[in-house]
């Protein structure tokens, strides 16, 4: 019985979703080509370039807006359920508020691994894929918002960047190296640099300068290999947002961080986020359920609906707001990653309490 039951909520609620889903993401593509049309004629850049990328990012899209598809798609469903007293008919078989939260969340885990899917292996690489689709079509180039360039370190050397191509290639490098006092030993300038699997680095056309005991003397060179752990991957940061980067990647950059004594607190929250932000899909379908039971007393399915909107927008906007939050106050990562999640938990956990006494 209970498994009839399931599939039932399941084929709702999966299909509501869905139909919510795409219609975020149809409007999303909308926006977001509006936004392009600033730039379509400048620098080659062209109608079909723009369609390309915004179709590369809507992975993205997908994994920001699951939670609040589910929040609404549940919301409808169980709305509609109500409306036809199915769910009242349910509550007098029997069927406790605990028991349908637990379905509802049976069925919320494939929306957990779908939206894991599309945060870790989707939507980064096409992401990635999408700002070097544009910036190969403009034919720019990857740059800090620095005039200086990109600076970053790796153990006793210092290295500025002044471009990074969309083929990953480095150009105007210029490293400075230091031994173990922290005594300048060389400075090292490179026109180009290109990494080889097993090698590292291969810079070309190089000017060293040496700084020995008593003198100084300066090397011209054709090339020089540079083993770092600076691999493309972890300068792939520069062309997408911490939050668009897969967990994978995510770790390995804050490893580097650590290891070299720098400010980690945004990639930590947005790791923690990446793997907080799939299960806000249960908090959703539990918001959904108090709706439900309040058919009777707060208006019609489209007012519902509007309010899930609302939640979710209110969802969104917190989630960013507390990452902003914690890095700015040195919040533990996991405080300003899971709060969000939490408040809109507490807020379902009073709701039903206060439906089910009545």
């Amino acid at each position: 019985m209970m498994r009839i039951l399931r599939r039932y909520l399941a084929r709702e609620i999966i299909g509501a979703t869905f139909m919510v889903l795409l219609a975020f993401l149809g409007l999303f593509a909308f926006f977001d080509f509006i936004n392009e049309l600033d730039s379509i004629g400048k620098d080659g850049y062209q109608v079909h370039h723009a369609l390309i990328y915004v179709a590369l990012i809507l992975p993205g899209r997908v994994y920001e807006l699951m939670p609040i598809a589910v929040l609404i798609g549940s919301l409808f469903a169980l709305t509609t359920l109500a409306r036809h007293s199915e769910i009242t008919v349910m509550r007098a078989s029997g069927l406790s508020t605990s028991r349908l939260l637990r379905e509802l969340s049976l069925i919320g885990v494939l929306f957990v691994v779908l939206t894991f899917v599309f945060g870790e292996y989707v939507a980064p690489p096409a992401e990635k894929a999408a700002q070097q689709w544009r910036l190969t079509a403009t034919g720019s180039t990857v740059s800090n918002e620095l005039r200086s360039g990109l600076w970053v370190r790796d153990g006793h050397r210092f290295i500025n960047v002044q471009s990074l191509t969309p083929q990953r290639e480095l150009q105007g490098i210029r490293i400075y190296e230091f031994d173990d006092k922290l005594t300048l030993r060389t400075i090292s300038d490179a026109k180009h640099g290109l990494f080889v699997e097993g090698v590292g680095w291969r810079l070309t056309d190089i000017a060293q300068t040496i700084f020995e005991a008593d003198r100084t003397r300066v090397a011209t060179l054709d090339e020089l290999s540079w083993a770092s752990e600076l691999t493309p991957e972890v300068l792939s940061v520069l062309m997408v947002t911490p939050e668009r980067m897969s967990v994978t990647t995510l770790y390995a950059y804050l490893r580097h961080l650590i290891d070299n004594n720098q400010k980690t607190d945004r990639y930590e929250i947005a790791l923690w986020k990446k793997i907080v932000y799939p299960f806000a899909v249960l908090v959703m379908m539990a918001l959904a359920l108090p709706f439900a039971y309040t058919h009777d007393r707060m208006g019609g399915v489209s007012v519902k609906v509007f309010a899930g909107i609302m939640l979710g927008v209110a969802f969104h906007l917190l989630n960013g707001l507390f990452s902003n939050l914690g890095v700015i106050n040195a919040w533990p990562p996991a405080v300003a990653a899971l709060a969000p999640s939490t408040l809109f938990l507490i807020a379902a956990a009073v709701m039903l309490h206060g439906v089910d006494r009545r």
